[in-house]
């Protein structure tokens, strides 16, 4: 299989499944109605171990732009691949957002709240607060790339590596997801806010573009960090892309405070 193909497949996979066990969790007359945060966690978790395992021999499976850069910048990844990698996992993001769309068609008339409809698709904060909510990101997605790493240093059972990486989502979500629902991941919310935007949803409110910029730049720099936090203190690696990482933390927290002074002024100009 095209290693761009198996991306596009395997981040269908996870969207459908991921965003699935959110629908069932908050649209209205669904059998899952109710159920906790636990189980969309753990749904996330079996997720990604599924999407994984249906294409790792193929593309590595990462089905994350986030991590992909971060392959790239310890040298695990050629950087001539990342931009097809980024496509097709934005491309396979959208298509399983539809596929959810699909598997919960009557539940979208029977739901009035939009942003349970919109929180199927994408993520969004527990409080509005840019900053907090970047460096939440960062710090989550931080975790998922250096583990990675980890995980990647330590000789498993044949076959079992998936589970392990599925039990890491888990553990991020329920210790890290409270605050803004642990995109962790930018083509886990562009591509299904994108689909979300598109889809003759009934009933359905705005896309929150004005958030979207979060869940994408997020969790590329907590992506990038995590990489050099593991070739710093793992390999002893000071370079270039430890400058760069500093940078963009740096940057995306200034743009937070930016954005959070825009909306306080809108705030009281609507007063």
């Amino acid at each position: 299989m095209n290693i761009y193909l198996a991306e596009f497949i395997g981040t269908a996979i996870l969207l459908l499944m991921g965003g699935g066990v959110v629908a069932n969790v908050v649209l209205r007359k669904s059998k899952g109605e109710g159920a906790d945060w636990i189980v969309i966690a753990i749904g996330w978790g079996l997720a990604v171990t599924l999407g994984i395992y249906a294409v790792g021999n193929f593309s590595g499976a990462h089905l994350n732009p986030a991590v992909t850069l971060a392959f790239a910048v310890t040298g695990d990844f050629p950087w001539s691949q990342v931009p097809g990698f980024i496509i097709a996992q934005i491309l396979g993001g959208i298509v399983g957002a539809v596929l959810t769309w699909l598997t919960y068609l009557p539940h979208w008339r029977a739901t009035e709240d939009k942003a349970a409809k919109l929180g199927v698709f994408s993520t969004a904060p527990a409080i509005r607060n840019y900053t907090a909510n970047f460096i939440t990101e960062i710090i989550g997605t931080a975790v998922l790339t250096s583990a990675l790493l980890f995980i990647g240093t330590n000789k498993f059972t044949d076959g079992l590596n998936p589970v392990i990486v599925g039990l890491l989502i888990v553990g991020i979500g329920v210790s890290l997801g409270g605050p803004t629902g642990y995109a962790i991941n930018p083509a886990r919310d562009l591509g299904p806010r994108i689909a979300h935007a598109i889809l003759p949803i009934h009933g359905k409110g705005h896309s929150d573009w004005q958030y979207a910029i979060v869940p994408i730049l997020g969790p590329i720099t907590g992506g990038i960090l995590g990489a050099v936090i593991y070739r710093l203190f793992f390999q002893g690696t000071f370079d270039v892309w430890t400058i760069v990482a500093v940078v963009l933390l740096v940057g995306t927290l200034v743009l937070g405070s930016i954005l959070n002074k825009k909306i306080k002024h809108e705030d009281f100009g609507a007063i």
